[in-house]
């Protein structure tokens, strides 16, 4: 059965040539970026148009706080017009002048093994220092410039350029890693090669998701575990009383990058550690956050602990990966799609992996991104419901809204942009949930 599928799909794909391969997958890389581009004026508009606080927020946020917040966004969303316009120009020149088959023959010659694995190995870290090189220039401006004028930068130039290194080294050690993992059992997994892959890669996942906080993590950013003192003993009270296995808990020294905020917990199975950003911690300049807007957001951080949200992130994580190979099991010998970016002789794997997953691939990617922002929504609203079910439903308004004026949120957002790029609720959506579910349990 199987075979028989696989000769009609390739004989549906013979009158396919690689013209209408390159010209499908431009049409998709533009047709996305268009969306996107008209997703954002409209966004850019709502701010531009809101020059005073709404009614609904004066009792919440001052004059100056709101128009400061409304600069943020408007230079944000600005830099996105240019940030997005550079990628495409790039990304459309690298396909139509077949750049990556350039960039695999250079690779080839320089190669001294002369096998697909470590020449695949060298033109990715090829393209991966090109991309890096030319988004530079941009990274620059966003940190040095951008977020420097509202405030929120604070690295060094010399702690830039070595934060970027460090992440280039070991972002080139782990890719390679698992690229050359890949090849082996593409090319000798036989004819069901993507449910092998599908199994290792899933395995590789979850090392890494364990091995990343404790291991690699700490290599950027300093952590130290919380000072003994009243937040420290209500943390691990609350813990206690959700039956939450919390073996450390520490601050890690986010403000030397940036002044926005965030807490996190992380850890497989029953060792569990929370992470506070010390930009969370209340400040004498009346930014971050009391204990008990603390106890609130981790409150709403356990909440997805409570109710398995992770489990069932990597759930869809790994059946999406799954679905991804499959595709690619029937799709990566068809030879118009190696000619489409330029390769005529020869059809390295890695490339046909590339060329499937990030172009041919691109409307069920764009589709499924979308859905994971609506459930990752759903999920945001019952971690809020078990907060508020705690008590603490007073205490993370006003968490969320010190939260919002310390990271200079917009609080105003067109309803298509949000529906689409916001993964959590708008703040007065959310604010207004929590208020309702509070008073249901008065």
């Amino acid at each position: 059965m199987r075979t028989l599928r696989s000769n009609l799909i390739s004989t549906e794909m013979v009158n396919i040539d690689e013209h209408t391969v390159r010209n499908t997958i431009l049409f998709l890389l533009w047709a996305e970026f268009l969306w996107e581009t008209y997703l954002s004026i409209r966004q850019f508009n709502k701010a531009r148009r809101t020059n005073e606080v709404p009614p609904e927020l004066k009792s919440i946020m001052e004059e100056d706080e709101f128009r400061k917040a409304r600069e943020y966004s408007l230079a944000k969303l600005t830099f996105g017009f240019i940030k997005d316009t550079h990628s495409i120009l790039i990304t459309s020149a690298v396909i139509f002048y077949g750049i990556l088959a350039k960039v695999w023959d250079y690779s080839a010659s320089v190669d001294p093994f002369k096998g697909e694995v470590t020449t695949s190995c060298i033109w990715l870290c090829i393209l991966s220092l090109t991309s890096t090189l030319l988004d530079l220039p941009l990274t620059i401006y966003y940190t040095f410039v951008l977020e420097e004028k509202f405030g929120f930068n604070k690295q060094t130039a010399g702690f830039f350029v070595w934060d970027k290194i460090k992440a280039f080294i070991i972002s080139q050690i782990i890719t390679g890693m698992i690229a050359s993992v890949v090849i082996t059992i593409i090319k000798s997994g036989g004819q069901y090669f993507f449910v092998w892959l599908w199994a290792v890669v899933c395995v590789i996942s979850l090392i890494l998701l364990t091995i990343y906080p404790a291991v690699i993590a700490p290599l950027f950013d300093k952590y130290t575990p919380l000072p003994e003192g009243e937040l420290r003993t209500q943390i691990e009270a609350l813990a206690s009383k959700l039956k939450f296995p919390l073996t450390q808990l520490y601050v890690v020294e986010g403000s030397k990058r940036s002044s926005h905020s965030n807490a996190y917990f992380y850890g497989l199975f029953k060792s569990k550690r929370i992470v506070l950003f010390d930009t969370l911690l209340a400040k004498d300049d009346g930014s971050g956050c009391s204990n008990d807007e603390i106890l609130a957001v981790l409150s709403h951080e356990l909440g997805h602990w409570s109710y398995s949200h992770i489990i069932k992130n990597l759930v869809v994580m790994q059946v999406n990966l799954f679905l991804l190979f499959a595709g690619f099991s029937v799709m990566f010998k068809f030879p118009p799609l190696y000619k489409a970016v330029g390769f005529y002789k020869l059809q390295p794997v890695l490339v046909g992996l590339y060329v499937v997953l990030q172009y041919v691939m691109m409307p069920y990617n764009t589709l499924l991104s979308f859905l994971m922002t609506c459930l990752s929504r759903k999920f945001e609203f019952q971690a809020d419901d078990f907060a508020v079910k705690l008590g603490k439903a007073e205490y993370l308004e006003r968490a969320l809204l010190q939260l919002n004026k310390d990271n200079l949120g917009f609080p105003i957002n067109d309803g298509w942009y949000s529906a689409w790029h916001h993964s959590h609720p708008p703040l007065l959506e959310r604010i207004g949930v929590l208020r309702e579910s509070a008073s249901k349990l008065k």
